[in-house]
């Protein structure tokens, strides 16, 4: 299929040079030639976390770091911050492992605010020692305010912020270092455009000091291990090697572009998509609107409300049927949302034209409407 046509909130489009850079011979994982593949990449990824820490890369989706922040960071009680299907995964992990946990939920399609944690936090002194939150709500739209949050977190004793990432590492600003973050995961298949089966993730120093005194953490999630084998530039498992190759290939295709530029990339082609859906209004005199407010919309997916009388899977259907591929709605939002993934290596004119059929079929179902 011609490249630019497919537009999931994940798995994003892989550029046919990256596919290809996975057609290499495999080598062994515990020599010297992991070693060079592992050494060559760690400066781009502490650079792609905004950091001076190791950064992690796992076999695995980043549902598994996600595990890992669960099993590894907390001894204690654990707050889920909730405004979507992403947020709530950390609780049921939480539930799953056993582990001791509480939901500070709001809206979907609604931020978190610091002063909301805040009071949360206040309410409860010292139940908590950790804090989880999602920084882009891949099914919403929404981009919580992170370095707010961490600030908060960074005022209390005892208490870490694990933070999802998945859809905001490598597409919009996300600050290992400079916002102070106990642990930042991603995923290999969102905004650094590669292929599902790796994730990867930063801790920091107080985290490991954590994971230390807790000696029920996860087996293959191990964070100490992680640590460990990072300093040897070697994996904590049999790793997907190939996939190494296209994350080395990626890797230096994002420092070609520069990771600021492609961040500014990210945001023009949401605010060309919040435009539209303006546009979209004004033109056809029904309601299409951003579920996430301004000013906490993310540059890497958007959410849109659909008038009632339109159906989310109904217009992603017929996008498909002319060669077009984006999302209805996740959870609840199914039937009323569309979302358009716009990110990875995806172009202005590559979402132009997805816009253009979208005004397509949405034009061919707006006259049955009251």
């Amino acid at each position: 299929m011609e490249f630019g046509r497919f537009f999931l909130p994940g798995p994003t489009e892989v550029r046919p040079e990256v596919l290809q850079a996975m057609v290499r011979p495999v080598i062994g994982h515990r020599g010297e030639d992991m070693e060079r593949l592992l050494s060559g990449m760690d400066p781009a990824l502490r650079r792609l976390f905004r950091t001076e820490r190791p950064v992690y890369v796992s076999t695995s989706s980043a549902t598994g770091f996600m595990e890992a922040a669960i099993t590894n960071l907390s001894r204690r009680r654990i707050l889920c911050l909730v405004g979507g299907a992403f947020g709530a995964r950390f609780r049921n992990i939480a539930d799953r492992c056993g582990r001791p946990a509480d939901t500070l939920a709001v809206e979907w399609g609604t931020a978190h605010s610091p002063e909301l944690l805040s009071r949360a936090l206040d309410s409860s002194p010292g139940t908590y020692d950790l804090v989880t939150v999602v920084h882009s709500e891949t099914s919403t739209g929404v981009l919580n305010p992170v370095a707010d949050l961490a600030a908060v977190v960074r005022d209390r004793d005892d208490l870490l912020l694990a933070v999802d990432g998945v859809t905001s590492v490598g597409g919009t600003p996300a600050e290992f270092d400079g916002w102070e973050l106990d642990f930042l995961l991603t995923g290999s298949q969102k905004a650094l455009a590669l292929p599902p089966g790796l994730a990867l993730a930063a801790a920091s120093e107080r985290a490991l000091r954590r994971a230390e005194e807790i000696p029920a953490r996860s087996y293959y999630f191990d964070l100490l291990e992680f640590e460990r084998r990072a300093r040897e530039f070697q994996t904590t498992n049999t790793p997907a090697v190939n996939l190494f190759y296209a994350l080395a290939e990626q890797l230096g295709r994002i420092a070609e572009e520069g990771l600021e530029e492609r961040w500014r990339r990210h945001r023009e082609l949401a605010e060309r998509t919040w435009a539209w859906v303006g546009e979209l209004t004004e033109r056809t005199g029904h309601d299409f609107s951003v579920l996430a407010p301004e000013g906490y919309r993310s540059p890497t997916v958007t959410a849109i409300s659909l008038p009632a009388g339109l159906s989310g899977p109904d217009v992603v259907a017929a996008a498909r049927k002319v060669g077009f591929t984006l999302a209805s709605g996740y959870g609840k939002l199914k039937p009323t949302t569309i979302r358009i993934g716009h990110m990875g290596d995806h172009t202005m004119p590559e979402l132009e034209a997805v816009l253009s059929v979208l005004d397509d079929v949405i034009d061919d179902r707006i006259g049955g409407l009251p």
